[in-house]
């Protein structure tokens, strides 16, 4: 027989080292895999049980550690990091590159007028904020009210965003027009965000040692996270939404959809992890940039302690 499993792997961190930006990229390459999505309920119970079973000790005979591995990236992708719920389906990141390629191909094919731009402005930002909520960081719930009021903000804001920058727009040539939906996915990325995760920037993340440990909340942490996360998903747009316009320009009058869903499906394969990968998962901040409350907490339980870590989202 095979030697057991050793019970000293470290499955509560990615696989790979994530000081750097190539583990990084490796391990959201893992979590982003739009073929986790074709995984049946029964498959991600198992993955559960065996990482929970590891964690706590069981350990499986014949179990390998590449077993293991696979099994908490399949964990990683359906299950959220701080509450341990079920994600939903389509605010998993492994949703990003089908959801965004159809929803992309779609706004930059018909921005030419107000409903147009209005309807599928409103479908992104709705799938935006199914994203945000999905993803949050921290594990306080979220009451339906607040949770209705998040939504309501957050899409109205940006499509009438997006209704703005379409009507300064209305006397440049078209290849300008063409642009709106980046600029008003950027531009709503800065609203959107935020507002879905208002209760965060109010009540703060949790913040941890480097064990784990949990020492308080942090306001000023979940405003690191949320800038990490605006960044990161502007960035995942602008290949899929920055380059097409270009193309699509000159191939109007013979090319659909052909260009954002073929080149722009292989654009979002690579930029969706590639720009996860722009910040770690679990992010730092110094105990001096936190709230003197905070800092006088941790203070008290680690005098010598430096930095704390926080779960940055997605």
């Amino acid at each position: 027989m095979p030697p057991s499993l050793p019970s000293t792997i470290n499955i509560r961190e990615p696989r790979w080292d994530q000081s750097t930006f190539q583990g990084r990229a490796k391990h959201f390459f893992m979590v982003t895999d739009p073929r986790n999505l074709l995984l049946s309920g029964a498959m991600l119970e198992e993955a559960r049980r065996v990482v929970e079973d590891y964690r706590a000790g069981r350990i499986p005979p014949g179990l390998t550690e590449d077993q293991l591995w696979k099994a908490k990236y399949i964990y990683d992708s359906a299950f959220h990091p701080d509450t341990g719920e079920k994600m939903l389906l389509v605010g998993r990141m492994s949703a990003q590159v089908p959801m965004n390629m159809t929803i992309t191909g779609c706004m930059l094919t018909f921005y030419r007028t107000t409903p147009a731009v209005l309807f599928w402005q409103w479908v992104n930002q709705s799938f935006n904020a199914v994203v945000n909520y999905t993803n949050r960081s921290g594990d306080a719930p979220i009451t339906p009210s607040q949770l209705a009021t998040a939504y309501v903000s957050a899409t109205t804001g940006a499509v009438v965003t997006a209704l703005g920058l379409k009507s300064l727009t209305k006397h440049l040539p078209a290849i300008i027009g063409r642009y709106v939906p980046f600029a008003a996915v950027a531009a709503a990325n800065c609203i959107n965000i935020p507002l879905m995760r208002q209760r965060e920037l109010k009540l703060g993340i949790p913040v941890t040692d480097e064990n784990g440990n949990r020492l308080g909340e942090s306001t000023a942490a979940a405003q690191k996270a949320i800038f990490q996360v605006v960044v990161s998903r502007i960035g995942m747009a602008a290949p899929a939404m920055a380059i097409p316009p270009v193309i699509m320009n000159a191939l109007e009058k013979r090319a659909f959809l052909k260009v954002p869903s073929g080149a722009g499906m292989g654009r979002l394969v690579f930029a969706t992890p590639l720009c996860c990968a722009l910040f770690p998962q679990k992010s730092s901040i110094p105990v001096s940039r936190l709230e003197p409350d905070v800092q006088a907490r941790i203070r008290e339980k680690d005098p010598q302690l430096e930095t704390v870590y926080f779960n940055k989202g997605l």
